[in-house]
């Protein structure tokens, strides 16, 4: 058994197909089998199973990636007590959130850092909630939102960083028959026209809720991802929308409100993923403290809260989910 089979079982658990592991890597998908077929001789269970067209890990394979992950940690640490003066400042952090956090956090932590911070390199993922764990094996932070209501992140991939709980409102125009009351209900906003995301994002669960609290199905007109485009339908229509109270407001018309939904406490968990062994890299740690001061400037402090149930607004080292 040696490291780097380790390392491509983990991947494989993270990425779940031979090609995906091989593009991440840098290798050729004949190597990423010969390496599994050369770890798989030294166990007579089997580490992985064919899922349709995909090889996916079974029990005993998830057993031992969750070891691989536990080894480059504790490698990782170890090298970083040696070279604690020696952590190289230049090498750029890749980071990468959905487009929402992108919009409003990226820029500023550009401007903001005074060549205080490594090298930054962003990137936006548009990925259902599920598919952000394995976003780490090809960045060093990921920010991602979660619905509270959901499974916790997996702990034995990633670790978390809690960041900010954020509100999701009905969004309407502001001469909407709506926009006068300061709250609005499930019922009164179920038989409306509506713009909202496709299925596996934030703002598609909270119309489920909706139209389960009310007891009627909803009037989908668009399904529309980006949360400008949907701003620009509410604001040319009479199309409700749900978006969120502090990452989409900057790229909403002054026409757009929004409003909080009474009874439901609609709502996303951000949060930041990191793989274990990058908390032992000491310029890791500083841009995580910048990406938890500039959500602090967004969201404000009163509004932050660690999970979805504390109010603490920033913990202090990070926490496995």
């Amino acid at each position: 058994m040696e490291l780097h089979q380790l390392r491509i079982l983990r991947e494989l658990g993270d990425l779940g197909s031979v090609n995906a592991v091989a593009k991440a890597l840098y290798v050729s998908p004949s190597a990423v089998s010969q390496h599994l077929a050369a770890l798989q001789r030294g166990f007579d269970a089997p580490l992985t199973r064919k899922e349709g067209r995909s090889l996916v890990l079974t029990t005993q394979g998830q057993l031992l990636a969750t070891a691989a992950a536990a080894v480059a940690s504790t490698l990782a640490e170890a090298t970083s007590k040696i070279h604690a003066h020696e952590q190289a400042v230049d090498t750029p952090i890749r980071v990468a959130g959905f487009h929402s956090i992108g919009q409003t956090i990226f820029a500023p932590l550009l401007t903001t850092s005074d060549g205080q911070l490594p090298p930054l390199r962003f990137f936006d993922e548009d990925v259902s909630q599920q598919d952000f764990p394995s976003l780490t094996s090809s960045y060093d932070l990921v920010l991602a939102h979660r619905m509270p209501h959901t499974a916790p992140w997996p702990s034995d991939r990633v670790s978390v960083v809690p960041l900010a709980f954020e509100p999701l409102d009905i969004a309407l125009h502001r001469d909407h028959p709506l926009a006068r009351f300061e709250k609005l209900t499930p019922a009164q906003v179920i038989d409306e026209p509506w713009v909202v995301s496709k299925g596996g994002y934030s703002p598609a669960d909270v119309l489920e809720t909706i139209a389960a609290l009310a007891g009627s199905a909803p009037q989908v007109e668009h399904r529309v991802n980006d949360y400008a485009t949907a701003g620009a339908l509410v604001q040319a229509s009479n199309c409700l929308g749900i978006l969120p109270r502090f990452t989409a407001r900057k790229s909403l018309d002054d026409s757009v409100t929004l409003r909080p939904i009474h009874g439901l406490n609609s709502g996303r968990q951000i949060d930041l993923l990191v793989r274990a062994e990058h908390l032992h890299r000491r310029p890791i740690n500083e841009v995580i403290h910048a990406i938890r001061r500039t959500v602090r400037r967004l969201v404000g402090t009163e509004h932050t809260r660690e999970g979805t149930a504390s109010s603490h607004a920033f913990p202090g080292p990070p926490t496995d989910a």
